[in-house]
């Protein structure tokens, strides 16, 4: 089965948990392990944040997702000027940002950046997906509790 959805979401922190809250219920209606979901949230949560802090002068940014063939797709999409080089390792734990990136690139398969000057910046997250065999065992209707 594959799901896809889209929502435009204001720059603000409040869209935050809603496209948690979309994400995470569309990977347990398929069975996906809370592992892998735990990853997917913690990536997409990073770069909605970087959405909202540095999305440029528009009130919105967008999110996609697509869900299937063993894998889930994320792109977060905001009109900011766009994300510096992938940092080489942490930065000093006194440093307060700028963590963002490597834990999105620690959690993930693959990640990538789509900058278009002047348009804005698309962060592509994808991750393969574990399924969680506990809950084939279960009946659909409890699953989905």
């Amino acid at each position: 089965m594959d799901i896809e959805f889209s929502l435009a979401l204001p720059r603000d922190a409040i869209g935050i948990p809603m496209v948690r809250r979309v994400l995470g219920d569309a990977m347990r209606s398929l069975n996906v392990s809370e592992t892998c979901i735990a990853d997917m949230l913690l990536a997409v949560s990073e770069a909605c944040s970087n959405a909202v802090r540095h999305g440029g002068p528009a009130n919105r940014y967008e999110v996609s997702a697509s869900i299937g063939y063993g894998q889930c797709d994320v792109r977060v999409a905001d009109n900011g000027d766009g994300v510096p080089t992938m940092p080489p390792c942490f930065p000093p734990p006194d440093t307060e940002n700028g963590r963002g990136l490597l834990i999105m690139r620690s959690v993930v398969d693959e990640i990538s950046f789509g900058i278009t000057p002047g348009r804005g910046t698309t962060v592509h997250l994808r991750k393969l997906l574990a399924w969680d065999d506990e809950a084939e065992a279960r009946p659909r209707e409890l699953a989905a509790v």
